[in-house]
This record gives structure tokens, C-alpha cells and sequence, in this order.
């Protein structure tokens, strides 16, 4: 098996609301490979965040110092889910994920998705099963794996997401197809190792990167543990 190309995510969901443009523009700095977008509508989900307009607002700053634009990866915790979909995707979205038990119809969903010039991904709660793809792994890009469960930052690791991410990677290796393993929730420098380990490739951290005084010692510490 080659070596995984580990993609670390910061999720400003944790940022500095105040001063959004600038808080992406330091954590790329810092070395982030994404910038993880958050979106809650206080119905699926008991909180409220951000629309396609903030998504607008910050893709010019999604950018690294040499101009290379850094992907904004989009998961909506969200239902109904097209309509904000195509709004995301017009807005600038590289990735959006949803979750399946949010989507009357999760085929057509992905492949409006697909449609409208984004990859797509599956999004899977804690205690949610892995069932749908079955009919769908060779249809998305992506599968991010909740190690919390949706709707508030801060929230500590549930280790039973770790069997999850394994049996996550079985599908995505019987697939054969490239398709990236994120995880989400709780993810530090001292446990980020474990979830690699169980297969993960792709690492959303929120109040880890953003609640530290410096980023990019936090992003190297990271790095350092999954070297």
C-alpha cells in the first residue's frame, strides 16, 4: 500500500468570527491543506453558522502566499440539502459532503452535486452505519467519518469512530478507487496518529489549531505525529 498523502483541515468554525479573512489566511499559512466549512442550519443540527455568502467573502483568501488557491471543503449538516448545496457550489465550493439520513434522495443529491462542478461526500454520524455505500462508494470522492456527534465545536473524541474509519478504508480499498477518508471531531496532535493509523488520511481540526496562540506549531505537531 503507498504511503497516504495526509491532508490536515482546520475547521473555522473555531475562528475568530470578527476577522474570518484574516484567521484563513494565517492557518494556510500555517500549513493547512483545506479549510474546512461548517455549515449548520438549526434544524438538522441545534446551532446556526455560516451561509454560501461567508463562503463567497473568504474563497479569495483561500489562498497560499505564492497564489495557489487551498480547497474549501464544505460539510453540510444541513436538511434539506440541494438547494444549499448549489448555492455552496456557486459560492465556491471545491467539496461538499452531506449526510445521507439528511437527503430524501442521496443519489440525486450527489450527483447534483457532481452537477454543479464540486467532489462530493458522505457524511457519517457517530452512531449512524455505513450501509448506504453499498450503493453509492463509487459514486462520491469523499467520506468523512464524525468523531463527535454534529453541531457544536470543542467536543472530545469518540473512540468507536475509530472502527468506524477501519471499516471506512475496507470499502474504500475493496472500491479501488481514489477516494478521500476524512475525520472530524476531537482531533489533536496527541491522538491524531491512532486515526491514521486506523486509516484516516484527511484530518478536520477546529478549536486544536484555532484555540492555540500559535498555528503553525500546532499544524507541525500534527505533521510530526503522522511522520
Amino acid at each position: 500500500m503507498n504511503t497516504p498523502t495526509y491532508r490536515i483541515a482546520p475547521s473555522i468554525l473555531s475562528a475568530d468570527f470578527a476577522r474570518l479573512g484574516e484567521e484563513v489566511r494565517q492557518v494556510i499559512d500555517a500549513g493547512a491543506d483545506w479549510i474546512h466549512f461548517d455549515v449548520m442550519d438549526n434544524h438538522y443540527v441545534p446551532n446556526l453558522t455560516f451561509g454560501p455568502m461567508v463562503c463567497q467573502a473568504l474563497k479569495p483568501h483561500a489562498k497560499t502566499a505564492a497564489g495557489v488557491a487551498v480547497p474549501i471543503d464544505v460539510h453540510l449538516m444541513v436538511s434539506p440539502v440541494d438547494a444549499l448545496a448549489q448555492a455552496f457550489a456557486k459560492a465556491g465550493a471545491d467539496l461538499i459532503s452531506f449526510h445521507p439520513d439528511a437527503s430524501t434522495h442521496v443519489h440525486r443529491s450527489v450527483q447534483a452535486i457532481q452537477g454543479a462542478g464540486c467532489q462530493v461526500g458522505l457524511v457519517f454520524n457517530p452512531a449512524e452505519p455505513l450501509d448506504v455505500l453499498d450503493w453509492l462508494i463509487d459514486d462520491i470522492d469523499l467520506i468523512l467519518i464524525m468523531s463527535v456527534n454534529p453541531g457544536f465545536g470543542g467536543q472530545g473524541f469518540i473512540d468507536s469512530a475509530l472502527r468506524k474509519v477501519e471499516q471506512a478504508r475496507k470499502r474504500i480499498q475493496a472500491s479501488g478507487r481514489d477516494i478521500r477518508l476524512e475525520v472530524d471531531g476531537g482531533i489533536k496532535p496527541d491522538n491524531i496518529r491512532r486515526v491514521a493509523d486506523a486509516g484516516a488520511d484527511t484530518f478536520v481540526a477546529g478549536s486544536a489549531i484555532f484555540g492555540q496562540p500559535d498555528y503553525a506549531s500546532v499544524v507541525r505537531a500534527m505533521r510530526q505525529a503522522l511522520a
